[in-house]
Formats: structure tokens, C-alpha cells, sequence
């Protein structure tokens, strides 16, 4: 499938903000599952390169204001051609150890209610283990816009029952943990078919849990499927903060609002418009 992609960011500050810095996974890489035909990244209308690509293979481009500013538009767009691998990514360029994915993280530290999610799965294969914790979690904790905050760990959300793909993603990541098997949070986009011409997404989450004999494997708890050919891969972390697209810092005394956008769509389509 070939799908383009206009992901805009824009944050605005009151007043001026100085030393603004940004840190970017915005740089879809290439692997069995996805190819870029083009792809540009922007910041105020200069391209930015990847400068790096880190541990787990994933690329990183870094920023930063020679003045005060009032304002940043990011801007990601491009065209990449998928294949739907059944959500099987393999190895990804990463040069740390799987183990590195066992560690917890503040919002990813298990509660008694995700352990006995963890304990609920029967015992067998790693990869029928990982498909039924996918289901238990999308059961325990039901899809609901605007139930969560994003500063929201595992635990708060497992508690409450009902998140959004962000919350799904984190409890799993700390069940599957508990469960000894090593996983991360995954930031990408997803031509949705759900969504109407005229609507527009934000990025999507989804996570990755190491299966020997296949890598890394995906499974997306909100839509309850592995990653098909209608998912395109940013980048991957520890939890959602370490796997953001967009991360950054200013000095000064500021109010910040951000607004952001996402368009994903058939190349064919598109190009007709």
C-alpha cells in the first residue's frame, strides 16, 4: 500500500519563549514492514535531517532557536510504501538487548490490578500469551476519548477502567513485564477506516513485545490486531514519553499551546484531489 502522510505541529508561546530546543523521532526508518518513497521534516520552513540514529534503532533530528520565538510549526510530511508483515517486524537496526525492555518506568509500574491482568494468562507459547493479554487488556480497559490525561500512568487507567490507545499501550507494556517478556511502546500513524474524509487523527500507539524465533512483534490493544499494511512506524520506547515524536524544552516564563494534525491517505487518492 502506498500512503502519504501531513502531520503539523504548532506550538505557541505567550510571551516569546527563548532556548528552544527540540528532540524529534519524526523520521520513519525502513524495515520489512515499510519503505519511504519521500519524506521531508520541517521546523519553520527549514528541513531538518536525522543527525543520529539511536539504541533502538530508531532516527533522531535535534533543533534549536538562535532567538526568542513566538511561535514553531513542525511539519512531517511524505509518502511510504507498507506491506502488511502480520505485525511482524523482526529486528530493527537496534543494537541494545531486548532485555533493555523489561525495565519499568514510572507511568509503565504495575498495580495490583494490572499484576493479576498479567496472572490471568495462561501459561504456553509466548506469542498465543501475548495475542490473549492483548484481549484481556482491551476487556479491563475500554476505549474512551478524552477519559485520560497524558500524564496518566498504567496503573491510574488500569483503575479506572477506561483510557485511550496511550493508557491500553502502557498496561500492557507493564503486564507483559510482569510476564518476564520484554516490550516497548511504539508512536506511528494509521490510515483509520473509520475516519471520514473530512476528520483528522492524531498519532497512533501501539506496542512491540519480543517473541524469540520472530523479534519483535506488534499488537495494537485499541483496534485488536497486529499491525497490518495500514500502519506506518515512527519510533519506540520505554513508554509514551520515551517514544514521542516530538519532545522539548524553552527558558523564560511562558504559556505554551500546542495544536496538532495528522492526515493519512491513499497516495492514489490524494494525488487526485
Amino acid at each position: 500500500m502506498l500512503l502519504t502522510v501531513e502531520h503539523i505541529t504548532r506550538y505557541q508561546y505567550h510571551p516569546e519563549a527563548t532556548g528552544l530546543a527540540l528532540r524529534m523521532k519524526l523520521h520513519p526508518g525502513d524495515s520489512t514492514a515499510q519503505n519511504l518513497r519521500d519524506w521531508t521534516v520541517t521546523v519553520n520552513g527549514s528541513e531538518i535531517a536525522p543527525l543520529l540514529t539511536d539504541g533502538a534503532g530508531d532516527r533522531v533530528a535535534l533543533w534549536h532557536a538562535g532567538q526568542a520565538l513566538t511561535e514553531v510549526e513542525i511539519a512531517a510530511r511524505g509518502t511510504v510504501e507498507t506491506t502488511d508483515t502480520t505485525g511482524v517486524l523482526g529486528q530493527h537496526r537496534e543494537m541494545m538487548a531486548p532485555a533493555v525492555y523489561l525495565r519499568e518506568t514510572p507511568v509503565t509500574r504495575p498495580s495490583a490490578v494490572i499484576e493479576a491482568i498479567a496472572d490471568g494468562v495462561a501459561e504456553g507459547e509466548v506469542l498465543a500469551r501475548l495475542h490473549a493479554l492483548s484481549a484481556s487488556v482491551c476487556e479491563a480497559v475500554a476505549y474512551k476519548s478524552g477519559a485520560t490525561e497524558a500524564t496518566t500512568t498504567a496503573a491510574e487507567a488500569a483503575a479506572k477502567g477506561e483510557g485511550v490507545c496511550q493508557d491500553q499501550a502502557h498496561i500492557f507494556l507493564s503486564a507483559a513485564r510482569a510476564m518476564g517478556i520484554p516490550a516497548r511502546y511504539v508512536t506511528g500513524y494509521l490510515l483509520d477506516p473509520d475516519l471520514s474524509g473530512e476528520e483528522t487523527e492524531q498519532t497512533h500507539a501501539w506496542t512491540e513485545a519480543h517473541v524469540p524465533g520472530l523479534g519483535w512483534v506488534g499488537f495494537d490493544i485499541t483496534h485488536q490486531l497486529c499491525p497490518t499494511d495500514a500502519y506506518i512506524r515512527l519510533a519506540s520506547g520505554l513508554d509514551a514519553v520515551d517514544a514521542a515524536p516530538i519532545r522539548g524544552t524553552f527558558s523564560g516564563e511562558t504559556d505554551q499551546d500546542l495544536t496538532s494534525t495528522v492526515r493519512v491517505a491513499h497516495a492514489a487518492s490524494q494525488s487526485q484531489q
